[in-house]
């Protein structure tokens, strides 16, 4: 009996122990602080595009208004090779030159139709485009701040050839194949773009940004898959992902830098975690200096042409 007294008196006194040394605790959570967010390329044998946008907070609901506020048209944007500066002239969509509404719409990622009845600029350099071995400069005034970024067109690396493969138990559908020889010297990155024939615009496939740290220096066959395919509502599911037979593909393999290839990489890693909470918390490099978050990239395309038979 007066073992179970003490026993309860110690647990009694363990759980006031316990209750009795609780503190409060006051968290400081900064506010939320609007950035200038850019996205810029160049890329071999084109001009500049840059377009600019505010970020949002994360509590801001996420509808398509929302993405059209954000685009930002009052600023001055200048690009610089070394030994030529062009400042970047501003297209807007409800007054675009006849012809460039397919331009507009790969730009923006908005169909064609839908761009007459929106006021969204573009940056673009009418006086220059890009060359391979250049190192461009990016500078974004507005509101009176100051923004900077560099990005260099690198040598191309050309694939060896193209190829199509029937799969599994199909023989009028297959992966589309490329041989690559990577060069030993550097630490490369590409992108990976592809379309048919007659398309305009090139789509990315799943995992459009690779790096060489596995097969530096390595010559290699790999496999990609018909990304168009998933937005056609034609495809049979089975044959998803496939290309087929007679199909005339246009493929474009760019190399970018390495920096470059980091915001790319860190990015579609964030969304492709879907919001999952058991993701890893991401923070998404760039190379704009002065306060902003985004990119400006170089690209040195090299395209391939393949007949799937």
């Amino acid at each position: 009996m007066e073992f179970r007294i003490l026993k309860y008196t110690v647990l009694l006194m363990s759980l006031w122990s316990l209750w009795s040394c609780s503190k409060e605790v006051q968290i400081d959570i900064p506010g939320y602080k609007e950035q200038l967010v850019v996205d810029g390329r160049i890329e071999t044998g084109q001009p500049a595009i840059v377009l600019l946008s505010k970020s949002n907070n994360v509590y801001t609901s996420a509808n398509y208004q929302t993405y059209l506020n954000s685009f930002v048209d009052d600023a001055i944007v200048l690009i610089s090779n070394g030994t030529q500066t062009d400042t970047l002239t501003q297209i807007c969509t409800d007054d675009l030159p006849p012809g460039l509404e397919d331009v507009a719409a790969a730009v923006f990622g908005i169909p064609a139709e839908l761009l007459v009845n929106l006021h969204l600029c573009a940056y673009v350099s009418l006086n220059m485009v890009g060359e391979v071995g250049k190192t461009y400069s990016l500078e974004i005034q507005h509101q009176g701040k100051t923004y900077n970024a560099s990005s260099t067109i690198l040598n191309p690396t050309p694939l060896d050839s193209v190829f199509w493969k029937p799969e599994g138990n199909f023989s009028d559908r297959g992966f589309s194949w490329a041989k690559l020889s990577d060069p030993a010297a550097t630490a490369d990155a590409y992108l990976w773009e592809v379309k048919y024939l007659q398309d305009f615009q090139f789509t990315k496939t799943f995992n459009p940004y690779y790096n060489d740290k596995f097969f530096n220096g390595l010559t290699f066959d790999f496999a990609y898959e018909n990304p168009m395919s998933f937005q056609d509502t034609n495809v049979n599911d089975a044959y998803r992902g496939y290309y087929k037979l007679n199909d005339t593909v246009v493929i474009k393999s760019s190399k970018l830098g390495i920096k470059e290839y980091n915001y790319f990489e860190k990015k579609y890693n964030q969304i492709f975690s879907g919001g999952s909470p058991f993701a890893v918390p991401t923070n998404i490099p760039t190379n704009i200096q002065g306060g902003a978050l985004g990119i400006w990239v170089a690209y040195s395309p090299w395209y391939d042409t393949l007949i799937c038979n």
